[in-house]
């Protein structure tokens, strides 16, 4: 039904031509030979080829400046590590040349230096002991009258019980000269003897003289040697050559002793300075030794160091060439 009420719709018309290539058109011979399509295309080529140009421009100038500039980092790697590398291996070849040097004059002081103090430690014993002696022998001297005296002494109160002191004339005979002279020792001792009245029923201050028992001691052991005679002055004779033999004896120990203590001394002063030399050598290699060790430990540690440094540049330098 038509009604005057409805609106009338004006069918819509193209008024322009569309450009746009559908999958059914591509292959159609008019846009081959469309002026304006051919110009479309030809444009289209010509902006994306200089645009594909330019883009390759600019990345072929990126790549040469990323190369100029590795380029450069590397020359400055190499320059700063051939700068670096002559002091690392100065330094390194000073600890260690300055190790072996050392370590070679350790060896050498204690080797050469433990030798020749021997020696002197040899020779300078022998001087001691020559040195010694001679002083031994004066000393042994010193030694031997006062030690022999004293035994004479001891030995005439410990035979006779009689006191030095109370014999008349014996004190004189103690000297150098006469503490050995047997004959004089039983003259005085025996003048005591004499002066004594030893006999029974004898009086005077010389019946409580302490050699009478001696005496009256040698007299009854006289009649038991068959066929001798002996005296009282024979008796006080033996029995002081005796004592003098046994003092002898004393003395010559006495100087054997002097002896041994003066070369003994002499052999302890050449011994304390041969300790003295030995320590003084013992803590020169100690000390050498330390720096040694020292100078080696600084060498590991600085070849280390450039060892560990090396392989960062290398590998540095592989990544700036990828």
């Amino acid at each position: 039904a038509h009604s005057k009420n409805k609106l009338y719709m004006k069918p819509h018309t193209r008024t322009t031509t569309s450009r746009v290539l559908s999958e059914c058109d591509i292959e159609k011979s008019i846009y081959d030979n469309n002026p304006d399509m051919k110009y479309v295309k030809e444009n289209f080529d010509r902006q994306t080829s200089q645009r594909f140009e330019e883009y390759k421009e600019r990345m072929r100038k990126k790549r040469q400046k990323c190369k100029e500039q590795c380029e450069k980092d590397i020359k400055q790697i190499i320059l700063k590590d051939k700068i670096d590398k002559p002091v690392e291996e100065k330094v390194e070849k000073v600890c260690l040349i300055c190790g072996c040097g050392l370590g070679g004059v350790a060896a050498g002081v204690g080797l050469f230096g433990g030798l020749g103090i021997y020696g002197w430690k040899t020779a300078a014993l022998a001087t001691a002991i020559a040195e010694g002696a001679e002083t031994a022998k004066a000393a042994g001297e010193v030694a031997r009258i006062p030690a022999a005296i004293d035994a004479v002494i001891a030995g005439i109160i410990k035979e006779f019980r009689v006191s030095t002191l109370g014999v008349q004339g014996l004190q004189s005979l103690f000297t150098a000269q006469n503490y050995n002279n047997v004959t004089k020792l039983a003259l005085a001792i025996n003048s005591e003897y004499n002066a004594s009245s030893c006999l029974i029923g004898g009086s005077g201050p010389a019946t409580d003289n302490s050699i009478c028992p001696w005496v009256l001691e040698k007299s009854l052991a006289a009649p038991k040697i068959p066929g001798k005679f002996s005296s009282t002055y024979n008796s006080i004779e033996v029995a002081v050559k005796s004592i003098v033999l046994e003092a002898e004896t004393v003395a010559q120990r006495a100087v054997e002793k002097a002896t041994e203590e003066a070369i003994k001394a002499s052999t302890e002063a050449v011994e304390s300075i041969y300790a003295s030399f030995q320590i003084a050598i013992i803590a020169s290699v100690v000390a050498l030794l330390i720096i040694v060790i020292v100078m080696i430990i600084i060498y590991l540690v600085l070849r280390y160091r450039r060892k560990k440094k090396m392989n960062k540049k290398a590998q540095y330098t592989k990544l700036l060439n990828q």
